[in-house]
């Protein structure tokens, strides 16, 4: 028996396959570097602000609120956000910190 057709088969084969995955591949570094990796940074840094608030940090929610941290606790901060007002807000709700002019950032 020949199996030099199989042969010849099969080395056509390999490169077809590669050639239709790679277009795959590329799709998804491009979704990789320019989606879920700026994310995964930006979820990060908002972490480590979260992480390293004290009393006294002036600061905006997401829901737009604007307070100054009074007490920290694990999973929650006590904001002042008027004389003798306070409300307690879970930390992962702070969207960051108000800058020198009483502005919040600009979200990116």
């Amino acid at each position: 028996m020949d199996s030099a057709p199989a042969r010849l088969i099969l080395a056509q084969a390999v490169p077809d396959a590669v050639v239709q995955f790679l277009p795959l591949a590329l799709i998804l570094a491009v979704f990789y570097f320019l989606l879920i990796r700026p994310q995964q940074q930006k979820a990060k840094e908002h972490d480590d602000f979260v992480k390293g608030l004290k009393r006294g940090d002036l600061i905006v929610t997401s829901s737009g609120l604007f307070g100054r941290v009074v007490e920290l606790r694990d999973q929650d901060v006590m904001l002042e956000i008027a004389p003798n007002v306070r409300v307690r807000y879970e930390r992962s709700k702070i969207a960051g910190a108000v800058t020198a002019t009483g502005t919040a950032p600009k979200a990116d």
